[in-house]
């Protein structure tokens, strides 16, 4: 008996190095993140800004993707109040400063597409709102800020 595991043993031995070596020999590298052309990142860019809602935007953001191509950051609602009176505004907030950062970073930050851009954080504003009078007050006034001194 001890004749038979001495040789056993030698053979899977042999054979788990062997295979630890053939493993290393195949194994390949997981692909980076796929990198989008100017294209197809000015559409993705939209798609997330203008035509993703603003739960869907938020989804994304969380997971960030094209993460090294896409500026994902936000400083909230600047220097006015994220939640004011309980209103949760900075979800709006977040998506007009990937708007302005990525236009920015893509060169095509026009006076139209500021515009656009404003236009659709003074709609997700009302989103959040619901209806609510006093928030929607709130959004207007965030609104003409923006308007006013965003931009530059």
């Amino acid at each position: 008996m001890v004749a038979v595991s001495i040789p056993r043993a030698i053979l899977v031995a042999v054979l788990a190095s062997a295979t630890l070596v053939v493993g290393t020999g195949t194994a390949e590298a997981s692909p980076g993140p796929v990198e989008l052309g100017p294209v197809q990142l000015a559409r993705t860019t939209d798609r997330y800004l203008h035509k993703a809602s603003l739960a869907a935007f938020q989804s994304a953001r969380a997971q960030r993707p094209h993460a090294r191509q896409l500026d994902w950051s936000s400083d909230g609602c600047s220097n006015a109040p994220d939640n004011p009176l309980g209103y949760n505004l900075v979800r709006a907030c977040h998506r007009h400063d990937f708007g302005y950062r990525n236009y920015k970073r893509q060169g095509r930050f026009t006076e139209a597409d500021r515009l656009r851009i404003d236009n659709r954080f003074k709609s997700d504003m009302y989103v959040v709102c619901a209806g609510r009078w006093a928030c929607n007050r709130f959004a207007d006034v965030y609104y003409a800020a923006v308007r006013r001194y965003g931009g530059g």
